[in-house]
């Protein structure tokens, strides 16, 4: 089979001439063949090997490449990268590898092409694409890699075990790559995964959450979490998920599995938005119930507090994993801390002052809360699950009339402390906090319209009672 005709870019010709003039032979490989393949669209990176020197290969291409773009090399790893034309093309030597039990980075020696091929986590990544102007397009697939495309399979090249024992990365990688070209995972590389589960411990959390932040953004991230749970890795990756598992029973009394609820939640929040960190909020919504699980004899079971308690999980659950400690942190903690009160809102009569309060509280998040609110819907009682809905839809219509109304959403109170200390003749203290606090009840309850006479008139009627004095009635 030969892909000459694939290869439209014509940055693969002026590769094909480079190697040609240093006497290398040199291929494509990896992700941008196994794409090229499914039909999947021309890749942005390609990663190109040679029987020699990736190094020099990519010098000499930059030097036939108009306005010869700068060479980035990594000599710790023996690799190059090209940026041309919104393509990063990596270059590296094909080498030989071997590992050492206490570590995922091998010993490295250069290589056949052969040999590269056999150190490639799977099979769908092993094939490679000629360059050589004598065989230029010709596939090299000798472990039947596009055999495995057409079956849907994660397969490794050789000997499960060994190839995740030596780098545990690979079984996330072979999760990931189910989960976003939803294939399955061969049998015995399955089993290999439960096997090795462990050695996912010598992984560094940065390329943990790499993998978990490429999971979130499939189409369906269920996919990957049910296998991580299912080959046992995710008792070492999250832990406070993996809590969530199973269902207690007392005195014939149960509670819903909050793990493969919370899956659901994930899977229908992802239809509605791309922002991973709202799929995080998701994911991670239901956390705090594990710590917070108890039975009464009166009510069942209860999860008390869980919102709080998750919200406050997400900081140590993101600081382990290398996540950023800044707004995005803050964002999955807010809508988590709120993740019940939309719910709360729906399921009585809707009052303009609870709304207010909740457009308020969320701020720019309100819509965001609002979809994960909807996406915890997951009832499989059709009457409930259309009350629900129809219950979320009018708090959206009143939303939009309180915050064309009220304008709360960016609640400025309409009275500062300077103007209280200017009426009273106050200095700093205590009692403007107060009336500023009553002025901003006042509105959030209707008592008033954000308007800033009608704020005046109460500051007037709150400072008298106080006890202080307008200051030209002094």
């Amino acid at each position: 089979m030969n892909y000459k005709n694939s290869l439209t870019n014509p940055i693969f010709g002026v590769i094909s001439k480079s190697a040609e003039e240093l006497g290398y032979d040199c291929y494509v490989v990896g992700g941008f063949v196994r794409d090229l393949i499914l039909n999947l669209g021309a890749k942005k990176d390609i990663d190109i090997v040679a029987v020699g020197s990736g190094i020099e290969l990519a010098k000499r291409v930059s030097k036939n490449l108009p306005n010869n773009p700068n060479v980035q090399i990594f000599k710790t790893y023996g690799t190059a990268m090209i940026k041309f034309e919104g393509v990063d093309l990596e270059f590296v030597g094909a080498r030989k590898e071997s590992y050492s039990e206490d570590s995922r980075n091998p010993s490295v020696e250069d290589g056949t092409l052969e040999e590269d091929q056999n150190r490639r986590d799977f099979t769908i990544n092993a094939m490679a694409i000629s360059l050589n102007i004598a065989s230029y397009g010709q596939i090299l697939d000798p472990f039947d890699g596009i055999k495995d495309l057409k079956l849907k399979c994660i397969k490794t090249p050789l000997d499960p075990t060994i190839t995740y024992s030596d780098d545990p990365l690979r079984m996330l990688r072979a999760i990931r790559f189910a989960s976003q070209l939803d294939f399955s995972i061969e049998t015995n590389s399955l089993k290999a995964i439960k096997n090795q589960s462990k050695r996912v411990q010598i992984i560094t959390n940065e390329r943990i959450n790499i993998e978990l932040q490429k999971i979130l953004k499939c189409k369906k991230p269920s996919i990957g979490f049910l296998l991580l749970e299912k080959t046992g890795l995710l008792d070492y990756i999250l832990p406070e998920l993996a809590a969530l598992k199973g269902v207690d029973e007392v005195e014939g009394q149960k509670h819903k599995d909050n793990f493969y609820h919370t899956l659901e939640v994930l899977d229908n929040i992802s239809k509605h938005t791309e922002n991973v960190w709202l799929r995080w909020a998701a994911l991670l919504h239901d956390i705090g119930k594990a710590p917070t699980k108890k039975f009464s004899k009166k009510v069942g079971w209860t999860f008390h507090g869980h919102e709080l308690e998750g919200s406050k999980m997400v900081y140590h659950l993101f600081k382990r994993l290398k996540m950023p400690l800044n707004e995005k942190m803050k964002y999955v903690q807010k809508l988590i801390f709120m993740s019940s009160r939309p719910i709360v809102i729906a399921q009585e009569n809707i009052t303009d002052s609870a709304v207010r309060r909740l457009v308020f509280d969320a701020g720019e998040q309100i819509q965001d809360l609002m979809t994960l609110c909807e996406a915890d819907i997951t009832t499989k009682n059709k009457y409930k699950f259309n009350k629900y809905h129809n219950n979320f839809k009018l708090v959206r219509e009143k939303i939009v009339e309180v915050e064309e109304r009220d304008r709360v959403r960016h609640f400025q109170p309409p009275i500062s402390g300077k103007i209280i200390m200017e009426a009273f003749g106050l200095g700093p203290s205590k009692k403007i906090g107060i009336i500023k606090e009553y002025i901003k009840e006042s509105i959030l309850e209707g008592i008033i319209p954000n308007d800033s006479e009608k704020a005046f008139e109460l500051m007037l009627k709150k400072g008298t009672e106080l006890g202080l004095t307008i200051a030209n009635e002094k």
